[in-house]
């Protein structure tokens, strides 16, 4: 997309499709704004925040086992086969590591895609939290439209935690999963031709049929966010960008506002349309180690109750996450739209397709927040030589020797 214009083999768009395939997606996914509609997230008015560097120039030699394997990798490699676009490090609140590739820069912004959802789980536990959501009430309480759906008998917290019964397919490698009618029916991807379907995020949701029970295994489907997104919406009365400015991004002392990409009505996409620079997913990351307080310890604020990241960080049931079949990642839960290990350290992570990951260890006291564009979506592709580099990275930042 370099020249006036670039050369026709170098274009992408939207229209042709061309915009989600790789290598053009390591282009698509820094600038999301320029390929549909979005709507802002400010950061206020006030200065950033400092992020105070500590650079470290032995992590990059930092050495781990990928996954079903014997040979090592070292942090520096990894940062190359997870086809990342930039990952910042902070240990004790200070970057000790940062690094860029691509067309991705320190002043750009870059998809989220589902860290997107940790977003809106951690908001919707701040509302349970501040009375303005019963947690445990059916979602149709708060949204009547969704009677003749999936969803007329699921209550917010099973949606939360995605333990819903739907008849809705995120298999990625399918073209017929229900995950690109979603994305289809909010404008993420192109509609063909005669496209005669949903208009609209809020019109798709109201056709999801039921399968199965509520209540009952995890399974992921990002069509759980959306309805999160719009009882968020009814609840207070604003935008899911407003909510997420004036909860989150203009509390923090943010560098950069985000934006969101928006469907034909300008509804966010609450599943995964987020698009942030990289430092500042790393302060949001650091919010929740510090047990969701910023600031100092006398002029800090406690921003997110202690009570909703304890909780997040306490995880959910692993008996309900276990058939869900994630080969790797054993033993973990979901919680409030985070993913937990329940390793030594009480690691937390929000996830996203492609790579993207905000990696939270409490006992290190380290925060990975990572930006990438993998060409496989799912992330069995790159959790490999993704999770061992980050233990590895935190047992190293605590000088432990084995």
């Amino acid at each position: 997309m370099v020249g006036s214009p670039p050369p026709a083999d170098k274009i992408v768009r939207k229209e042709d499709g061309s915009f989600y395939r790789f290598p053009q997606l390591r282009w698509t996914f820094s600038n999301a704004r320029q390929l549909g509609a979005t709507t802002n997230v400010s950061r206020g008015l006030d200065s950033p925040s400092a992020l105070p560097r500590a650079a470290r120039a032995d992590l990059a030699a930092v050495t781990f086992v990928p996954l079903g394997m014997t040979e090592p990798m070292t942090w520096g490699q990894a940062f190359d086969a997870n086809y990342t676009d930039g990952v910042v490090v902070l240990h004790k609140g200070r970057i000790v590591y940062e690094r860029y590739a691509g067309v991705f820069k320190p002043d750009g912004q870059h998809l989220a895609q589902s860290l997107t959802k940790s977003f809106f789980g951690t908001i919707a536990a701040m509302l349970v939290a501040d009375g303005q959501i019963d947690q445990n009430a059916l979602v149709t309480q708060y949204v009547p439209e969704l009677r003749g759906s999936a969803f007329a008998d699921a209550t917010v917290r099973q949606v939360m935690d995605m333990r819903t019964g739907l008849k809705y397919s995120e298999n990625y490698a399918d073209p017929k999963a229900e995950i690109w009618m979603h994305a289809r029916a909010g404008n993420v991807l192109p509609r063909p031709p005669g496209y005669q379907g949903p208009q609209s995020f809020y019109e798709f949701l109201q056709t999801v049929q039921k399968e199965g029970e509520h209540g009952g295994a995890f399974a992921y489907k990002t069509v759980n966010s959306d309805v999160l997104g719009w009882v968020i919406r009814r609840v207070t009365g604003k935008s899911a960008g407003q909510v997420l400015s004036e909860r989150i991004w203009s509390r923090l002392g943010m560098e950069q506002d985000a934006y969101f990409t928006v469907d034909s009505v300008g509804t966010e996409f609450a599943g995964g349309g987020l698009n942030t620079g990289l430092r500042d997913l790393a302060r949001f990351g650091e919010l929740m180690r510090r047990g969701g307080r910023w600031g100092g310890l006398f002029d800090g604020r406690q921003v997110i109750p202690q009570a909703v990241v304890d909780d997040i960080r306490r995880g959910g049931d692993r008996a309900a996450f276990t058939p869900a079949g994630y080969v790797s990642l054993p033993g973990w839960s979901y919680r409030n739209m985070w993913w937990v290990t329940h390793n030594e350290h009480g690691a937390y992570m929000a996830r996203g397709i492609h790579g993207q990951a905000i990696y939270v260890d409490p006992t290190a006291e380290m925060v990975i927040a990572r930006y990438a564009s993998h060409p496989l979506a799912a992330n069995a592709n790159n959790d490999p030589t993704s999770l061992p580099a980050y233990h590895a990275l935190a047992r190293h930042l605590m000088g432990a020797t084995r």
